[in-house]
């Protein structure tokens, strides 16, 4: 297992979908660190807590994008991903409602 914070990892101010929105958006966090981490390990725990919030555009990129760019199904992820979010744990509901949705 890998464990990803968001926030030591990536950045306190995850924002954006795509690489043209910024260094800190969606398809980054997912294309430089998520699917490497994926491939590599067979479980993957994320942290979100900590960062200055995040928007739906930056978590549907990031883990809805994983089923529609990388070809996840759905079950792979919810056996691969692990989310840990004490400030906010709504989030983990909304992460696994992108995912399930970019699958359907």
């Amino acid at each position: 297992m890998t464990s990803i914070v968001v926030t030591k990892r990536f950045s306190e101010y995850p924002a954006g979908r795509y690489r043209a929105d910024g260094d800190f958006s969606g398809q980054v966090f997912r294309e430089d660190l998520l699917v490497p981490a994926l491939a590599k390990h067979d479980l993957v725990e994320i942290d979100l807590d900590g960062a200055m919030g995040y928007g739906s555009s930056f978590l549907e990129e990031a883990f809805g994008g994983l089923v529609r760019e990388h070809k996840f199904s759905a079950e792979q992820l919810h056996r691969k991903l692990r989310f840990k979010s004490d400030e906010e744990p709504s989030l983990i509901q909304e992460i696994w409602i992108y995912i399930d949705g970019a699958a359907a």
